[in-house]
């Protein structure tokens, strides 16, 4: 039991909330398109008119490929992280978990994801090549460029499109609008939580928007970032014609986004984490049911 404790701090698996709710908003867009297109949904596995199994297979490949992710990402960064008071606490510099352990672990998160994809649908399985691609060279980004926040929102967003392809099979352009809030929404509040190292950062010549930018024109590029996400969740919600569980929801998720920018400043980084955690953690959550529940209820009513 306290080597599972040990992993799910390694990845961090309470912050699987930032993703997975989009991801189960792609997939009931999945389902709407079906129902609209008078497509079967027959699950035989459960031997239901609902697709119980994929919904458990986009569950687990949601979680072993954010599990994948994450452990690489302290793997590769378990130099930076032993040398940053910060990050020195976590469970490999610390020596809770073996390099070695580490990367194995990833390895093995990453074939139950690719394994997963292969059960859902033959386009899903090329594609989880790709998106594995995408998450774990986020982690080398920080290393030559200051857009590795873009990548990390990149890395995110595939969660609403790949769960929409797993029930359609085909592309559309109002998962693609979810996976580019995703983008925007998550790099940030990357962009926020780096202003924490920015003087680590620069001292062992690490790349982020804080040292490119500074902190205050960092906030502000977040600010911008957070603007185009607002504007492309309204706009979601006009093409799939929303009702008011939509809106509501909405306004929320743009009150989150406000409210962490009014609470963080240049010189006072002391609400970073309620930011990060908290306001975007709600965001989620909440927008996703408020969502979710609006596109229910336009498939049935």
């Amino acid at each position: 039991m306290n080597t599972i404790k040990k992993y799910l701090s390694l990845i961090k698996f309470s912050h699987t909330v930032f993703a997975l709710p989009f991801a189960m908003i792609g997939f009931t867009l999945g389902i709407q398109y079906v129902y609209d297109n008078h497509i079967s949904l027959s699950d035989n596995l459960f031997n239901s008119s609902f697709p119980i199994s994929k919904l458990l297979l986009v569950t687990f490949c949601m979680v072993s490929a954010r599990s994948a992710a994450m452990a690489f990402n302290r793997y590769l960064d378990r130099r930076f992280d032993a040398k940053n008071p910060r990050t020195a606490i976590r469970e490999i510099p610390s020596g809770k978990i073996k390099p070695f352990s580490a990367f194995i672990f990833t390895m093995i998160c990453c074939l139950l994801f690719i394994t997963s994809c292969y059960f859902i649908n033959t386009l899903c399985f090329y594609l989880s090549f790709v998106a594995l691609f995408v998450i774990l060279f986020y982690s080398y980004t920080k290393i030559f460029t200051s857009l590795c926040h873009l990548v990390l929102g990149i890395g995110l967003s595939l969660a609403p499109i790949g769960a929409y392809l797993s029930i359609t099979g085909v592309f559309n352009l109002l998962p693609i609008l979810y996976s580019l809030i995703v983008v925007c929404w998550v790099s940030g509040f990357d962009i926020i939580y780096a202003l924490q190292d920015e003087e680590f950062d620069k001292s062992n010549n690490l790349h982020s928007i804080p040292v490119f930018f500074g902190k205050k024109n960092a906030l502000i590029l977040s600010s911008i970032l957070h603007f185009i996400a607002a504007l492309l969740v309204v706009y979601a919600g006009m093409i799939n014609h929303s009702t008011r569980w939509f809106w509501f929801g909405s306004a929320i998720f743009c009150g989150m986004l406000i409210y962490q920018h009014s609470i963080v400043k240049p010189d006072d980084l002391s609400k970073v984490n309620i930011a990060f955690m908290t306001a975007n953690g709600i965001a989620s959550v909440v927008f996703s049911f408020f969502v979710i529940a609006d596109i229910i209820q336009q498939i049935f009513l």
